[in-house]
């Protein structure tokens, strides 16, 4: 063991067979610096340091880490933080004695990152916070706590594993995003603040996606930001920790020069005789079911869409979009109000907004959707696409039939009502337009599956009101998630919302047109065009993640310390 010194104070650190760090912890061998002012021996004293940690001084530095991952997230981007983050929780894993801590530094640093990433779900309460401020807590921790159990998981996995060194950092980029993967879909799935989207704003390097997705993203992501580690484990000789941060370094250098060279090559081509005029009403949620302003709402909308194309002189729109559920009255069974709405589609051309559905089944009961209709000049219905991802909680209750009718939990999705589900990505043809696959609220969050893979659309149309969570984070971070969906498929992602924010991205995630979060207007904009031919992941999806995972696994098995 080191000696403990002014300049060296090191800890001794039990290892997980009872014997000393340096029998069986990274960091425990031998120094091999010259002197203990040398950066990298202050890093292994600092790592030392860190796997010394017991009890709540570990549980704390963990939330700490797990709150710095997520400002290197939407809107924040403060990518670096990672370098810290990761290898700090690394370091404190090296001190766990046992499975359950393992899975509790995990979590803990999951509970942390979900809570501050998340924290704006609980603005949906605030809109009738009357009723359903005893959920506050559930809104505002429950569900960081469950989401923290996925992050526990990879801890422990990564502990129980006899890998280390360089090793240990490849499995844990390995593992993180397999269980991020699982995040994605088990349950209907919850893929939001995937370590992918940390690169949105750096569009040169978000060109990756096109090739290995979000999720493909993610794993080389951490495989980085976990490097520094191996310069507080004494068992990785210093030059090749220096030799793998450079690789680490050279790789993302190379991907953004791989993406700037794709960019390069993109077209700005437009979509001939397409004009969008995107509705931004910036309704405030607590008034848009109001029954005495439902007219109000609806006649803004008209305003906005009749309004003189801006700047003055540029081309009138050829189609009008609204966000979803922009008329809260029922337009499929509502002929008065689809005629009324039929005033905002440009002559010969299209108004798409969403608006809930309803039908009654042979017994009388009433079935409802969360749709968007198109409506032509003459107030006729061209299409109808019915939500088919819906939100659990917010437009079904899982297992209502099981729970007691007396409990008030049971009336809180969708006003005590289901939603119902529709078929599935479809691609629709309408009058004047390309091939579309629209997307409602949530469902462009789903890597992978925003099209019919059987019928590939020429654009993408994300209807939503985020109105829900005020001037947050979560607005934000939608939009940058959808920016994601369009250079993974290779096509333009048309973007309306409530209270925004919308917008207009090409084929390769530049955003053309962006309306803000909380302004009330429109967007006037040309169609990008979509790539010519799928991208790789638009092709095979997650397939090509597989084989990333596969080649990394591989690797890490190569780097694995070799016992003599």
């Amino acid at each position: 063991m080191i000696p403990a010194s002014p300049d060296n104070d090191i800890v001794p650190v039990s290892g997980r067979d009872g014997g000393s760090a340096s029998e069986g912890i990274p960091g425990g061998a031998p120094s091999r610096f010259e002197g203990p002012g040398e950066p990298t021996a202050r890093l292994e004293s600092l790592a030392k340091a860190l796997a010394a940690t017991i009890g709540w001084r570990r549980r704390g530095l963990a939330a700490l880490f797990g709150a710095l991952a997520t400002l290197a997230m939407p809107p924040a981007y403060a990518v670096p933080l990672l370098l810290v983050a990761v290898p700090g929780l690394l370091w404190l894993l090296d001190g766990v004695t046992s499975r359950r801590a393992a899975f509790a530094l995990g979590w803990w640093f999951g509970f942390s990152h979900f809570v501050f990433g998340l924290y704006w779900i609980s603005f949906a309460l605030l809109v009738d916070i009357d009723k359903f401020w005893w959920l506050m807590p559930v809104a505002v921790a429950g569900l960081p706590a469950v989401l923290a159990v996925f992050i526990g998981l990879v801890t422990w996995a990564v502990w129980l594993l006899p890998w280390r060194g360089l090793a240990r950092v490849i499995a844990f980029a390995v593992i993180w995003t397999l269980v991020e993967w699982l995040r994605g879909h088990l349950l209907t799935g919850f893929p939001w603040l995937l370590v992918g989207y940390a690169w949105v704003d750096v569009t040169s390097v978000l060109q990756t996606v096109s090739v290995v997705g979000v999720y493909g993203l993610s794993v080389l992501t951490l495989l980085v930001a976990g490097l520094p580690a191996a310069f507080g484990w004494a068992e990785v000789p210093r030059r090749t920790a220096w030799a793998a941060l450079a690789g680490g370094l050279v790789l993302f250098v190379g991907l953004a020069a791989a993406g700037s060279w794709r960019l390069a090559g993109a077209s700005d081509a437009m979509v001939p005789n397409v004009h969008l005029r995107l509705v931004q009403a910036n309704i405030d949620q607590g008034q848009k079911w109001a029954p005495e302003v439902r007219e109000d709402n609806f006649h803004r909308h008209l305003a906005l869409s009749l309004a003189a194309p801006q700047p003055p002189g540029s081309v009138a729109p050829t189609v009008v979009i609204w966000p979803e559920t922009a008329t809260t009255f029922f337009l499929a069974q509502d002929p008065q109000h689809r005629l009324t709405a039929a005033t905002a589609a440009p002559s010969g051309g299209l108004l798409l907004t969403g608006a809930p559905r309803a039908a009654l089944e042979a017994n009388g009961n009433a079935r409802f959707w969360n749709s968007m209709v198109a409506v032509d000049d003459a107030g006729r219905l061209a299409a109808i696409y019915d939500k088919s991802h819906l939100v659990p909680f917010g437009e079904y209750f899982p297992g209502r039939n099981l729970l007691p009718s007396w409990l008030p939990i049971a009336t809180i999705a969708a006003g005590g009502t289901d939603f119902t589900a529709g078929p599935g990505p479809q691609t629709l043809r309408l009058p004047g337009l390309p091939p579309v696959s629209p997307l409602i609220c949530y469902e462009v969050i789903f890597p992978g599956a925003v099209t019919d893979p059987t019928d590939r659309p020429q654009w993408l149309l994300n209807l939503t009101n985020d109105g829900w969570y005020g001037r947050s984070a979560g607005p934000l971070q939608h939009f940058a998630i959808a920016q994601t969906r369009a250079v993974e498929e290779g096509l333009p992602l048309v973007r309306a919302a409530n209270t925004g924010v919308s917008g207009v991205v090409d084929a390769y995630g530049r955003v053309i047109a962006r309306l803000d979060l909380g302004q009330t207007g429109f967007i006037d904009a040309a169609l990008p065009v979509a790539t010519p031919e799928p991208t790789l992941y638009g092709r095979y999806g997650d397939g090509s993640l597989a084989l990333l995972l596969l080649c990394c696994t591989l690797i890490a098995g190569l780097a694995r310390p070799v016992r003599t």
